[in-house]
């Protein structure tokens, strides 16, 4: 099986890290009997040969190798393998020749897997089916070997895989071969019927929603909830783990034991969900039903589910969060701390489960600070979930925290979420910033979130502890400057309460920190004189320099005619987030958009992550602001989150962007 291995000059190839000369190491740790040398041969090939889903020379290279392991019985993992093979020739990963190579051999040497389509390792046939509907041809005898398949099997997991090939083969063929498609789909019906059992049955109909909805039953979600039913009673006490036991420690092994208890279900509904796309009436009808099971792997897999539903989508939440809150007084650790991660997550939007994140932290006070083994003590997730919420009752149980023995270096990170609800809180923030250490290694993570709290408030009475803090940072401290803007920041909410810190913006005006020194003098003084040779400056430098520097500008208005030229300068390269925000600049300053119109919407559509720049400005300008508002108004009537593939800060900035619209649209100037 390692025929030809030694004739290779690896050393001459390459991978992620560099030369390939320990690749025949990795081909033939695969074949080891010892468990943990194949899981870390295999973390070897996906984080060097295959990394991030590219091919290399010695990728191609390779592929020959795994071929011939992987038709081998005494090789253990061959399923590890074929999957491997599956990622490399797959038509939506990498790109490129050496991909295009990967993928002709594959096609060549596709017979490989017709013959491990009936291998005696379940697991190698559970694999088999993707690499089928990827490398074999004619698209006829791919549907007749997997249609052959279905019958003969009775591994319940190789049959959810031999559905999912039916629908990856419906979308690959639908264009192509549509009688081949339909077919495919004609089969998937069938699987959704008795005596099918519930969980094959749930595979076809997600398979049927991304290939042929048309056939999808009418009460599609009454269906999949009944089904989601009969599937957790068929899998009764035989739930558990996923994965029992500890296992060698590998990479791979640790993600195994990260895996969803219930990983067959997860992955079940996550397709449905995927492939409901924008029927989110459907999928929070679908979200209700999984988060009412009397299953709490169903209740746990609907809890992350409505996560990635509410980071795509803006509508509908407040059903699916109150019966995630009803999660938190769950008994199984697992359901309890996915409901808190996710309410976490979901800042605002977790308000409907307010009462129970209050009920949580007053009534478990152990809830509230979370002790870490390698790290500080945090903020405990209910507190913080119930903080991000913006619930005013959040600010006496922080209170207590900050009155507490041990107070969470984080703590000061919520507060702005609860506005003027937080001002009792200030007197104790400012004792615990004027009591940092200014030699601490870990200064950064102390001093910067009470910043942002003192700042959130506008605290203007920590200005002693914030000049204390400027004036004392020690040389080499690291991530210095991310400490002194915070604290500049401060300076410029506190505005005319800081003028005695005006020498020391002064010295900042020609350092990294330079923008930040010269938005809070302007805050301070009003001397645009002090400023704009600095600005004018920056707005030659990097493009961040230059957004940075254009969004200062623009606050100053009129007064930043003598940057001008330098602005419309910017505004007309560069890339986008710059040049929108040079363009708002100049339309601050002059008072009329001066052709800059064109240029916004079309950042405003192509480039989402500006909006909130673009939205801000038109807030600020007040009813002045009016030749853009249609754009604004089109903002808020869609359903969908501006930036759905950022996360779970893409959920914070979404609803930040729909108020700066809402305040623009409402005329009021507020900055």
């Amino acid at each position: 099986m390692f025929r030809g291995i030694d004739e290779v000059d690896w050393a001459s190839l390459r991978h992620a890290h560099g030369s390939a000369e320990d690749v025949p190491g990795l081909l033939r740790g695969l074949a080891s009997a010892d468990p943990a040398e194949r899981q870390t041969a295999l973390d070897g090939m996906y984080g060097a040969v295959h990394h991030r889903g590219e091919v290399y020379d010695s990728t191609l290279a390779c592929v020959p190798i795994l071929l011939a392991l992987a038709v081998r019985p005494e090789v253990r993992d061959r399923a590890g393998i074929v999957e491997l093979l599956v990622s490399i020739g797959d038509e939506d990963g990498a790109r490129g020749d050496l991909a295009a190579r990967a993928r002709t051999v594959l096609r060549a040497r596709a017979g490989v897997f017709v013959r491990l389509a009936g291998d005696a390792d379940p697991g190698v046939r559970q694999a088999v089916p993707g690499a089928l509907v990827r490398f074999l041809d004619p698209p006829a005898r791919v549907l007749a070997l997997v249609r052959e398949r279905i019958t003969v099997e009775r591994d319940d997991k190789v049959l959810l895989a031999l559905t999912e090939s039916l629908g990856l083969f419906a979308r690959r063929h639908r264009l192509t071969s549509a009688a081949h498609a339909a077919e495919a789909a004609r089969l998937l019906t069938e699987l959704t019927r008795p005596p099918c059992g519930p969980g094959l049955r749930l595979a076809a109909l997600g398979q049927l929603a991304a290939c042929a909805p048309e056939l999808l039953p009418a009460d599609l979600v009454p269906s999949v909830v009944r089904l989601l039913r009969d599937r957790s009673a068929q899998r009764g006490s035989a739930a558990g783990d996923a994965y029992e036991g500890p296992g060698p420690d590998t990479l791979a092994g640790r993600l195994l034991r990260l895996r969803p208890s219930d990983e067959e279900g997860s992955r079940l509904l996550r397709t449905l969900h995927s492939a409901l796309g924008s029927r989110v009436a459907d999928r929070i009808a679908l979200l209700c039903g999984q988060l009412t099971s009397p299953d709490p792997l169903d209740r746990c897999n609907g809890v992350w589910m409505t996560a990635g539903l509410f980071r795509e989508w803006r509508d509908g939440h407040a059903e699916p969060v109150t019966l995630i809150g009803g999660q938190l007084g769950a008994q199984e650790d697992r359901l309890h701390d996915a409901a808190v991660a996710v309410l976490v997550e979901l800042g605002e939007l977790a308000a409907p489960a307010a009462d129970q994140l209050h009920a949580l932290v007053t009534y478990r006070p152990g809830l509230r600070i979370r002790h870490r083994e390698r790290s500080a003590p945090a903020l405990g997730g209910p507190l913080k979930a119930l903080a991000g919420t913006g619930d005013a009752r959040a600010a006496p149980v922080l209170a207590e925290v900050l009155a507490g023995p041990v107070v969470p270096d984080d703590l000061g990170l919520v507060i702005p979420h609860l506005g003027r609800a937080a001002l009792p809180l200030a007197p104790a923030l400012r004792r615990r910033l004027a009591r940092v250490p200014l030699d601490a290694p870990d200064l950064h993570q102390r001093a910067v979130p009470l910043l942002s709290a003192v700042t959130a408030l506008g605290d203007a009475e920590s200005l002693p502890a914030v000049l204390r803090l400027l004036r004392g940072l020690p040389d080499g401290l690291r991530r210095r400057d991310a400490v002194t803007e915070a604290a500049v920041r401060a300076l410029g909410v506190f505005g005319g309460g800081a003028r005695e810190a005006i020498p020391h913006l002064r010295g900042l005006l020609e350092t990294d920190c330079a923008v930040a020194a010269a938005d809070a003098l302007w805050s301070v003084t009003g001397d645009a004189d002090a400023v704009l040779p600095v600005l004018l400056r920056e707005l030659t430098g990097p493009a961040s320099d230059r957004r940075r520097a254009a969004a200062v500008l623009g606050r100053l208005g009129p007064a930043a005619r003598p940057a001008l030229p330098g602005l419309r300068e910017a505004a007309g390269s560069g890339d986008a987030w710059a040049r929108a925000t040079a363009a708002c600049a100049v339309w601050r300053t002059t008072g009329e958009p001066e052709g800059f119109l064109a240029l916004l919407r079309s950042t405003w559509a192509r480039h989402p992550r500006t909006r909130r720049t673009i939205a801000a400005h038109l807030s600020a300008m007040g009813p002045a602001g009016t030749p853009l508002h249609d754009v604004l108004r089109a903002e808020l009537a869609d359903p969908r989150r501006h930036r759905p593939d950022s996360g779970g800060q893409g959920i914070r900035e979404d609803l930040g962007l729909l108020r700066e619209c809402r305040e623009a649209l409402a005329g009021r100037a507020h900055r």
